[in-house]
C-alpha cells in the first residue's frame, strides 16, 4: 500500500485526483499507476485501469488470476468491472468512497448476480492517510 500511496501523491502533484494502484504477483510489483484522466484526456484513465492494462501488457495475458491489487480508494463501478474481468485474486483498498465507490458502497458490484468473478476484498489499509490525501487535494481546489 505504501507504493500505491506514493502513486497517489504523484498523481496529486500532477493535478490529478490523488489515487494510486499497484498490482502484485509472486511477491513482486507487476504494475503501478496513479490517476491520469486529465493528462490523457481519458475518463477511463483511473489508477486501477492503468495498472491492469500495464500488467496485462507486461505479462502478455488477459487474466491476472494470481495477482493482488492495492488501491488507495474504493474502486468505482468501471474499475470493479475491470477487476472482475481480469479475474484479480485479491483487492486491498484504503479509504471507502461513499459517493463513487462500488465495492462496499453503491452498487456493491461484486455481490451482483451478473458479476463474473469476485476477488477477495480487504479494506481499511492506510485508510486515514489515503482519505487525508483526497481531503487535502479537494480543500486546496476550493481555495
Amino acid at each position: 500500500m505504501e507504493i500505491a500511496l506514493e502513486e497517489a501523491k504523484a498523481a496529486g502533484a500532477r493535478g490529478e485526483v490523488p489515487i494510486g494502484a499497484v498490482l502484485v504477483q509472486d511477491g513482486g510489483i507487476v504494475a503501478r499507476a496513479g490517476n491520469r484522466t486529465r493528462e490523457l484526456a481519458d475518463p477511463t484513465a483511473h489508477a486501477e485501469m492503468l495498472a491492469i492494462r500495464e500488467a496485462c501488457a507486461t505479462l502478455a495475458v488477459e487474466r491476472l488470476a494470481e495477482a493482488d491489487l492495492f488501491v488507495t480508494l474504493e474502486p468505482c463501478a468501471m474499475c470493479a468491472g475491470a477487476i472482475s474481468f481480469a479475474r484479480i485474486r485479491r483487492l486491498y483498498f484504503g479509504a471507502p468512497d461513499e459517493k463513487g465507490g462500488a465495492v462496499v458502497n453503491g452498487p456493491r458490484f461484486f455481490g451482483q448476480p451478473t458479476c463474473h468473478h469476485a476477488p477477495e476484498i480487504y479494506s481499511g489499509f492506510r485508510e486515514q492517510e489515503a482519505a487525508g490525501l483526497l481531503k487535502e487535494f479537494f480543500r486546496e481546489k476550493r481555495l
